[in-house]
């Protein structure tokens, strides 16, 4: 099974590109982001929990992300692999999530970053807030969302690359450009 976590700020193309791998490589796709919207969006009692939490743009709690995850696996046994979009996003959740794997008999295989400029990050999450009046990416938000990247998530570069998964892919062009680039270093 390869497990694969795609890195990077927000706004970067994690969630685009993470939907073409896991299509291209049948795995099974997991946003924590998508997962924790569809639940605030149904008005579920997690989503209560969370919606207050996501709009300020802090994280939600490691404990509760680990069991969604959890689920998703259990859900899904019969995958040829993952592809998790948007977690982990401090060392704390890395390091769950390896126990994680580790108790499923699994681990992550593959580490992708994907490399963006902070100022075509913000034009590219203010462009999307217009087209998907998505109420989580004011400029207040995106501002702090950057800020707990670089505090909480940028830390995590360094973990990887210790353990000899990490590799850095130009987020910059055309979205098939940098799917080609994902595919070539995921071939590797």
């Amino acid at each position: 099974m390869h497990n694969l976590i795609l890195f990077g700020p927000p706004g970067a193309g994690k969630g685009t590109q993470a939907i073409k791998i896991a299509q291209k490589y049948n795995w099974k796709h997991i946003s924590t982001g998508d997962i924790l919207r569809a639940e605030v969006g149904q008005g579920t009692p997690l989503g209560l929990q969370v919606k207050a939490v996501m709009e300020a743009g802090h994280l939600v709690s490691d404990e509760l992300l680990i069991e969604i995850i959890r689920s998703v696996f259990l859900k899904n046994e019969d995958a040829e692999g993952f592809v998790f979009d948007g977690f982990p996003r401090t060392l704390n959740q890395a390091h769950e999530l390896d126990k994680l794997l580790c108790r499923l008999n699994h681990s992550v295989k593959q580490v992708l970053s994907l490399e963006v400029d902070e100022e075509e990050l913000v034009k590219r999450l203010l462009k999307r807030a217009r087209e998907q009046g998505r109420v989580d990416d004011t400029e207040e938000v995106i501002k702090n969302r950057l800020v707990q990247y670089h505090k909480h998530t940028k830390p995590l570069q360094q973990y990887y690359q210790d353990k000899g998964i990490y590799t850095e892919v130009y987020g910059v062009g055309g979205i098939d450009d940098i799917f080609e680039s994902l595919c070539k270093a995921i071939r590797k």
